[in-house]
């Protein structure tokens, strides 16, 4: 007799996850969805298997608001190894070249800050992105090399947090979306003429959410179904740095079905609101104010139930 089917839950909330090693987002993302029986889930920018840290998961309706930690700044804490260049520009590749590291701390923290700044990035072969419908790396296994643009990126900020004096360093970098840390360590180490691999990396923002604040699988996992609704965060979180407006009853429920409503005064053309049902500070959703001063729903929430 097969076993009954699990009920999915409207669960809705932001998950700060802590993403094992060697797990991809998406087997983390669903094991965390699996976790909280939940309907519908979403990560918020992809890690590769080998990083691990901080990984924002989505449930329900903050699924709709994802979009805006995508775009968001992150932060990472690499561990780089000098002197040999991999086909992965990770510890997972074969090693093609081997050079002697000869720099010293100072020329290290020197080359390191020559990065700063906005940079441009050729996109490495083993990545997700896609090609004619198909991600690079497919193309990488088969030996295919895809000619790839740079683009820029830009790099915050870089601190070397550790140097063995031979050939690792632990690097600290926060940097905007679409960087390529794999390809920041190659670069790097192509410049101090030789070479470099990431053998660790760890992301510890995103958005202004901090690693220091995720929970593991396991942990979720060793907690009763009950407690675990306690790790979540609401889901204006995500759209915490927009002001506010509020609705009254009538206009809360119009703007949730997606229609125009008025705005307070005090609304600037053009700027986006998060708006909230002002008696019981409901979050409602998103809006665009409009130059005749309404409120022009931008992503809405599930309508709130009529007394």
């Amino acid at each position: 007799m097969s076993a009954p089917r699990r009920v999915k839950l409207p669960i809705n909330g932001v998950l700060l996850l802590d993403k094992p090693y060697d797990v991809s987002s998406n087997g983390a993302l669903q094991k965390a969805r699996w976790l909280y029986s939940a309907a519908k889930a979403g990560h918020t920018g992809v890690l590769d298997p080998l990083a691990t840290g901080l990984l924002p998961v989505c449930f329900g309706e903050a699924t709709k608001f994802s979009s805006y930690l995508l775009d968001a700044d992150k932060g990472y804490r690499a561990t780089v190894k000098f002197g040999q260049v991999t086909t992965t520009g990770d510890i997972e590749g074969e090693v093609v070249i081997e050079r002697p590291v000869t720099f010293d701390r100072a020329a290290l923290e020197q080359m390191l800050a020559a990065f700063c700044g906005v940079i441009t990035q050729v996109p490495p072969m083993y990545s997700a992105l896609k090609f004619q419908g198909r991600p690079l790396y497919e193309y990488a296994r088969e030996g295919i090399e895809i000619e790839r643009a740079g683009r820029e990126v830009s790099i915050h900020h870089i601190e070397l947090l550790s140097f063995d004096g031979v050939d690792t360093a632990v690097i600290e970098v926060l940097c905007s979306k679409g960087t390529y840390i794999r390809t920041l360590a190659q670069d790097v180490g192509e410049r101090l003429g030789c070479g470099a691999h990431l053998t660790g990396l760890r992301r510890t923002t995103t958005g202004g959410f901090r690693l220091e604040d995720a929970h593991t699988l396991e942990a979720i996992e060793a907690l009763p179904r009950e407690a675990r609704d306690g790790l979540l965060l609401p889901v204006d979180i995500l759209v915490s740095h927009f002001p506010e407006q509020t609705l009254a009853a009538e206009d809360a429920r119009r703007f949730c079905h997606g229609q125009a409503v008025r705005g307070a005064k005090n609304c600037a053309t053009m700027q986006r609101f998060r708006v909230y049902q002002a008696q019981t500070r409901e979050f409602l959703g998103l809006a665009d104010a409009s130059e005749d001063g309404l409120l022009q729903p931008v992503r809405v929430m599930v309508a709130p139930a009529t007394e």
